[in-house]
């Protein structure tokens, strides 16, 4: 558990959840960049890649929805932290799926596709 669950305000675990998914959007950011200069020589790769992002951000945001729909009832005040949490989640989890593109496969794998090899 984060040291802010024990914030206490529900508005400032809100609040610190919030804090969570702006920090994790913007590693986001950081690797998607470092990923656009990596590849910079390789314009349809780079095509390709920031059109899959764009279709993940609209997929992040349906399965936002999907799990908080907004039924117009009152969900309570933990909600916003509760979206918050699962954005940073969903978040991190394609940071993690973005960085072989910087890491890189193990030389040998015949599947490498787009992503660089390492040695």
């Amino acid at each position: 558990m984060t040291s802010w669950a024990y914030a206490q305000s529900q508005g400032t675990m809100n609040m610190e959840a919030g804090n969570g998914f702006v920090k994790a959007d913007r590693e986001l950011n950081i690797v998607y960049q470092k990923i656009l200069k990596s590849y910079a020589t390789q314009p349809l790769f780079i095509k390709k890649f920031k059109a899959a992002q764009r279709l993940w951000i609209q997929l992040r945001d349906a399965e936002l929805e999907a799990r908080y729909p907004d039924t117009g009832i009152n969900n309570g005040s933990a909600e916003p932290m509760c979206k918050s949490i699962y954005l940073e989640k969903l978040t991190r989890e394609r940071i993690k799926f973005l960085r072989v593109w910087l890491t890189g496969i193990p030389e040998g794998d015949v599947c490498t596709g787009s992503v660089k090899m390492t040695r």
